[in-house]
C-alpha cells in the first residue's frame, strides 16, 4: 500500500525509472545524480543513497498524521442558545391614524349689521361663553326701545277696555244695556290681551337681537383665525366668522383595511389571537410623532356599520381624554390598539431567523448536540422577537449567537443565552429556560 500525505507526492513519485528496487540497481530519488561510477567507494555512496530514501519514506506518513490529529482535536464551536417555551403574549396592532374634534363648532352671525370688534386671541383656547365678537349694538338698541314703546301702548289699551267691561258687565245685569254691548266690551278686552302679547314677544325678539350682537362661544376650545376683520359690514353672504373646536374628548380615527380585517377574523377562530375576555372595549395607546407615549388611554367607542366605497377600508374611532390639549385636531399620530393576546404562542429573537433559499429558518441543537437547520413558518414582530407559527416544539433549543460558520450536523457546545442586563451583572440563566420576551 502506498502511504500518501496531505498535499505530498508519493514516495515512488520521487524515484525515477532506474531508482525502482530489484535488479542490482540502485534506489536514487528523482532529480538528484547518480554517484559516479567506479572508484573504491562506490559501494559506501549506494548505501548513503538508498538509507537518505528509506528515511524520506518514513517521515511523509507521520507528517498527514500531525495534521489529522490536530484537526480531531479542534472543539467543538460555543453557541448561546434559548429553550422553546410557550406561553401567553400580549400583543398590541399599530395603526396610522388622525385627531379628529369630538365637536367642531362654525360661528356664524346671526343678525346683519357692521363687525365692531374681534375680542379673542386667534388659535387660543377660549371657555363656554367667552366673548368672541362685537358688533353694532345701536340699531338693535333702537328696536329694543320701540318694542317697549309699543308694549305700553298696547298694555294702556287692555286697561282701558278692561274698565269698560267693568262697568257694562253689571248694567247687563239689570237690563241697562244690551247683551251686544257686553259681548263687544268682552271682545275689546279680549283684542287688547292679544295685542299685549304680540308687543311682548317684539319686544323679546328685538332684545334677542340685540343679544345677538355679542357673540360668544357656545363650547369650550380652540379657536381658529376670523374671516372676517374690524368694520366689516355682515350681511347674508359673509355671515361665518370662525369656528371652535373642542379639543377634550379627542377623536382618533383610524382604518382598517378589508385584508387586515378577514385576518384579524381568521386568527381569533382558529385560536391564535384572542380579544379582551368578556367583550370588553379595547384600549388605545397614543403614540405622538417624536415617539413618545400619549399620558392618557382612550375607548374605541365606534365602528363603521359598513366599508368605505372609495377607499375599501373599514373606520373604527377612539375617544381618548386632552385635558392638556397636547393633542391637536387633524393631527396625525400612531394608534396602538391594546388587549389582545397571543396564547401559547412561540417567540425567538430575529437574530436567530435566517433566510434560506427555501424560506425562513433557525439553527436547533439536536438530541445528540449537534446542530440542525430547521424549517420554520414566522408570524409578526413582537419588539426584538419574532413570533413562529410552525417548526418548533416546546422544549427544543434554539441557537441565537454563533451560527455563523455552522453547518448541519456540526458538534456544538450549547449555553444558555445571556440577556444584557445578565452580561452587566453576571448573572447567567438557569439551564432549560429562555429569556424574557
Amino acid at each position: 500500500m502506498t502511504i500518501t500525505a496531505l498535499g505530498t507526492p508519493s514516495v515512488m513519485q520521487l524515484f525515477s525509472r532506474e531508482g525502482r528496487f530489484g535488479s542490482g540497481r540502485s534506489l536514487r530519488p528523482a532529480g538528484l545524480s547518480p554517484p559516479p561510477a567506479g572508484g573504491p567507494g562506490r559501494s559506501f555512496r549506494r548505501l548513503a543513497w538508498q538509507s537518505a530514501a528509506i528515511a524520506l519514506a518514513a517521515s511523509l506518513p507521520l507528517l498527514g498524521c500531525g495534521k489529522e490529529e490536530k484537526q480531531a482535536e479542534r472543539p467543538p464551536p460555543a453557541v448561546s442558545t434559548i429553550t422553546v417555551e410557550p406561553h401567553t403574549v400580549p400583543v398590541s396592532m399599530d395603526f396610522i391614524a388622525q385627531t379628529q374634534s369630538s365637536q367642531q363648532v362654525e360661528i356664524y352671525a346671526r343678525v346683519t349689521g357692521f363687525l365692531d370688534k374681534r375680542v379673542y386671541q386667534e388659535g387660543t383656547i377660549v371657555k363656554a361663553g367667552d366673548v368672541l365678537f362685537k358688533m353694532d349694538p345701536k340699531p338693535f338698541e333702537v328696536q329694543v326701545a320701540a318694542a317697549k314703546a309699543a308694549l305700553a301702548q298696547q298694555q294702556a289699551r287692555l286697561t282701558t277696555a278692561e274698565a269698560r267691561l267693568n262697568r257694562v258687565r253689571p248694567l247687563v245685569k239689570l237690563n241697562a244695556m244690551a247683551q251686544k254691548d257686553l259681548d263687544n266690551a268682552t271682545g275689546e278686552v279680549q283684542a287688547a290681551q292679544a295685542a299685549v302679547d304680540q308687543a311682548k314677544a317684539n319686544l323679546a325678539s328685538a332684545e334677542l337681537n340685540l343679544s345677538y350682537t355679542t357673540i360668544v362661544s357656545p363650547v369650550t376650545g380652540i379657536t381658529s383665525a376670523a374671516l372676517q376683520q374690524d368694520g366689516t359690514y355682515i350681511g347674508d353672504l359673509n355671515t361665518k366668522l370662525t369656528s371652535v373646536a373642542v379639543v377634550s374628548p379627542m377623536w382618533v380615527n383610524y382604518s382598517v383595511s378589508q385584508n387586515q380585517l378577514l385576518e384579524f377574523r381568521k386568527q381569533e377562530q382558529s385560536g391564535l389571537l384572542r380579544g379582551p375576555a368578556g367583550g370588553d372595549t379595547h384600549e388605545v395607546e397614543i403614540s405622538l410623532p417624536d415617539g413618545s407615549i400619549y399620558p392618557y388611554k382612550g375607548q374605541i367607542s365606534f365602528r363603521a356599520p359598513s366599508f368605505n366605497a372609495k377607499t375599501g377600508t373599514y373606520l373604527v374611532r377612539a375617544t381618548v381624554d386632552n385635558p392638556d390639549g397636547l393633542l391637536q385636531p387633524n393631527e396625525y399620530v400612531r394608534s396602538r390598539v391594546l388587549g389582545f393576546v397571543r396564547p401559547e404562542a412561540i417567540l425567538v429573537p430575529q437574530r436567530a431567523v435566517r433566510q434560506t433559499a427555501k424560506g425562513q429558518a433557525v439553527w436547533v441543537v439536536d438530541k445528540d448536540g449537534k446542530a440542525e437547520l430547521r424549517p420554520v413558518v414566522v408570524g409578526d414582530w413582537h419588539g426584538d422577537d419574532w413570533f413562529i407559527s410552525q417548526g418548533l416544539s416546546p422544549g427544543e433549543k434554539v441557537i441565537v449567537d454563533g451560527s455563523s460558520l455552522l453547518q448541519p450536523g456540526v458538534l456544538v457546545k450549547a449555553e444558555p443565552l445571556q440577556s444584557e442586563a445578565q452580561i452587566s451583572t453576571g448573572s447567567t440563566t438557569a439551564p432549560g429556560t429562555s429569556p424574557k420576551h
